[in-house]
């Protein structure tokens, strides 16, 4: 299965932001009312949301494809949260079993 085509949907900066802001929903003790479930929507309409002053930053046009982006790298930052997540989880698991 060929991976690359994601590369032409991540971009950078909204992926930080969605990082960020994802962080903040989850650890923020006023923000606890929001479930787990709704944190990957909000990330993908967040990023949607932040693709456009991206866009028209940069002097383009806003698209679909500009728009699918956003959304898209919004659901990246969900995953790269949960994957960086299990590594760090990992490397604590065999910490505590080395002591």
């Amino acid at each position: 299965m060929d991976l690359r085509f994601l590369t032409e949907y991540c971009v950078p900066v909204i992926l930080a932001a969605c990082l960020v802001i994802g962080y903040c929903i989850k650890h923020i003790s006023w923000l606890d009312k929001v479930g787990n479930q709704y944190i990957p929507v909000i990330m993908a309409v967040l990023g949607l949301l932040i693709s456009i002053p991206v866009t028209l930053g940069a002097g383009r046009m806003i698209t679909v494809e500009t728009l699918v982006s956003g959304a898209v790298t919004g659901l990246a930052s969900t995953g790269l949260h949960q994957t960086f997540k299990a590594i760090i989880d990992q490397t604590n698991e065999k910490e505590n079993k080395n002591e």
